[in-house]
């Protein structure tokens, strides 16, 4: 087997799980979200997009259905022995396989936690999920309980973590010299990707977000390149990954003279930033970290130019998104925890005058102040 980890962090995983389970009274759930898989059994595939379902017991025990296209991946890259293939065909509904199996598995009239909460979880399976199961179990959402399990890293994740803040370090190093008048966005993009290719990470769970001029204004990616002017801005967001383990960073490079609005911009991100490192850490909460950045954001006027989050929880992440559940918005009472990692970003987008200032990195939390995982200092980036 293809496995990342040994199998003692496996079986501590699998017990942390069943003891949740317990505690909320669960005779078994049903995973869909493909990280949730990974994070339990090793399992590391694109079959998500297609109906697939990681059934846990209470008393630890497991079974996957899944297609036939993933039952090596499955036996290849997980610590499953239990697979099921539901069988492509006109008019299928693998949720009847699903029931069969639950059935089979003796939970008829039992308990069962369903993530529907999840990209592996289209709204039409949920609708033949629930038709299927509503008269055979009670249905519980169960959509966050792996994911608040996973908030909290183990050292193995740490290393990968950090490993993947290294090839994040090592894609900006890459861009660098490549950021200039008549430089062109491509030829960016390609050699920060292939700077983590080249480290051994892997792809992202989206796609690396660019763009220079009015497109600097933008926090997702779009299709186009673009040749950088004499007087620029370029935004840049990427990731370095390991073992799908991200690390993120943020920049935005000015090309040329930074203009008044650009520098009074980065000093409220460097503000900001400074001012959260002071909050991310245990006492306080994943509510308080934005807080700390709005009213930062607020006092300078920035209200409107500034987003309503500013950050997330890092960890494994598939397609199409590698932010995890929990960000940082108002009200949100997720307490900080030590081994956490955290990215935090500053994105400020003046419209009005057409500009753009973004600063941000990945920190691990710990009993008390966080660690940068960057070796990239915060500084302004001018070219």
């Amino acid at each position: 087997m293809a496995l990342q980890f040994d199998a003692t962090e496996y079986a501590a995983r699998l017990d942390r799980l069943t003891a949740r389970m317990r505690d909320d009274k669960l005779d078994a759930l049903l995973l869909f979200a493909q990280e949730s898989m990974y994070w339990l059994t090793g399992y590391d595939t694109f079959g998500y997009c297609f109906f697939q379902t990681l059934v846990v017991k209470v008393d630890g025990s497991m079974t996957l259905l899944t297609r036939s296209a993933d039952l090596r991946q499955a036996r290849h890259t997980s610590t499953i022995d239990d697979i099921v293939i539901w069988v492509d065909r006109v008019n299928a509904d693998p949720t009847m396989d699903l029931k069969n199996m639950l059935s089979e598995m003796d939970l008829l009239g039992c308990r069962i936690g369903v993530e529907y909460d999840t990209h592996g979880m289209t709204g039409r399976v949920a609708r033949l999920l629930d038709n299927q199961l509503t008269s055979f179990c009670q249905i519980i959402d169960a959509s966050y309980l792996v994911g608040e399990l996973r908030l909290v890293k183990s050292p193995a994740e740490i290393a990968h973590a950090e490993r993947a803040a290294a090839l994040a370090d090592d894609a900006l190093d890459a861009a660098l010299p490549l950021i200039h008048a008549g430089g062109n966005e491509a030829a960016i993009l390609a050699a920060m990707q292939g700077a983590v290719f080249a480290g051994g990470g892997d792809y992202p769970a989206n796609e690396f977000i660019i763009g220079s001029g009015p497109d600097a204004l933008l926090c997702r990616y779009k299709a186009g390149r673009r040749t950088l002017d004499a007087a620029d801005q370029l935004t840049l967001e990427w990731a370095g990954v390991s073992a799908h383990y991200h690390a993120a960073m943020m920049r935005t490079v000015v090309i040329g003279e930074p203009s008044a609005r650009h520098r009074e911009l980065y000093a409220a991100c460097f503000e900001a930033i400074k001012a959260i490192e002071t909050v991310l850490r245990p006492g306080y909460t994943f509510g308080d970290v934005f807080e700390t950045h709005a009213r930062i954001m607020d006092e300078r006027g920035l209200t409107r130019h500034r987003l309503n989050a500013c950050g997330y929880s890092l960890g494994a992440r598939f397609s199409p998104s590698w932010m995890e559940q929990q960000m940082f918005h108002t009200g949100n009472p997720q307490p900080i925890l030590p081994d956490m990692t955290l990215f935090v970003h500053m994105i400020i987008m003046d419209s009005e005058r057409n500009t753009a200032m973004t600063l941000g990195h990945t920190y691990l939390t710990t009993a008390e102040a966080p660690r940068a995982l960057s070796r990239h200092p915060l500084d302004l980036i001018v070219k």
